[in-house]
């Protein structure tokens, strides 16, 4: 599902004016075939679940990094959100953020290019802070948030819908998605649906405020 997104948005981005760019040479669909596959080989078991790598060092030559440049940010950001989307539909867990890195080797030819998979530890960027004052750290896996004990994070409030809300990472920011709980969800005092999170907001969900730092 994630893969099949990311060559549809792939072929849009080169069309029109890269289009003639991308005729011959390294596909960007091949970077994001070989990152699947790299995720599915590297699988491991753990008490944590099953881990996959979160960095992944992509190395091409010359001429194919030439051609990336003007797409090179955006194809970066879709093979990051690939990855998640990718580790959400198989149910894998990442070590750290997810992190792709493009490296240019002078003697690699035309199309051709190596890609390496990396567990690396690192700590989560932004979290959820609890009326207690402790922290739920965010990474890049989905969070569901409820009374459920199937929930990331529990709330024993009796208010809270069973699965209340869910928060999703889109490139750097945190996407807040209600999952049609009873009493809703409100962030700064708006009922919301859908929001995308910024540092300080506070979030209702029943008699329960949480409070989202960015960092």
């Amino acid at each position: 599902m994630g893969l099949q997104r990311f060559e549809q948005r792939l072929e849009r981005l080169v069309e029109g004016v890269f289009a003639k760019a991308f005729r011959g040479g390294l596909q960007p669909v091949e970077l994001g075939r070989r990152l699947v596959r790299e995720m599915d080989l590297q699988r491991t078991l753990t008490v944590r679940g099953t881990l996959v790598p979160n960095r992944f060092t992509i190395t091409v030559g010359p001429a194919d990094r030439e051609r990336f440049e003007p797409i090179e940010h955006t194809m970066v950001a879709e093979l990051v959100d690939t990855a998640r989307q990718h580790a959400r539909d198989e149910g894998y867990r990442f070590a750290g953020m997810v992190e792709v890195v493009l490296v240019t080797d002078p003697h690699a030819g035309p199309g051709s290019f190596r890609l390496a998979g990396e567990f690396v530890e690192g700590g989560p960027t932004s979290g959820l802070v609890l009326a207690d004052g402790s922290r739920f750290g965010i990474g890049d896996e989905l969070v569901t948030v409820g009374r459920a004990g199937d929930c990331d994070l529990v709330l024993a409030d009796p208010t809270v819908s069973k699965h209340h809300f869910e928060l999703r990472r889109q490139g750097l920011q945190i996407v807040l998605v209600d999952l049609g709980s009873t009493n809703g969800t409100r962030v700064n005092g708006v009922g919301i649906r859908e929001r995308v999170l910024a540092d300080g907001d506070e979030i209702r969900l029943g008699a329960t405020v949480l409070r989202y730092e960015a960092v």
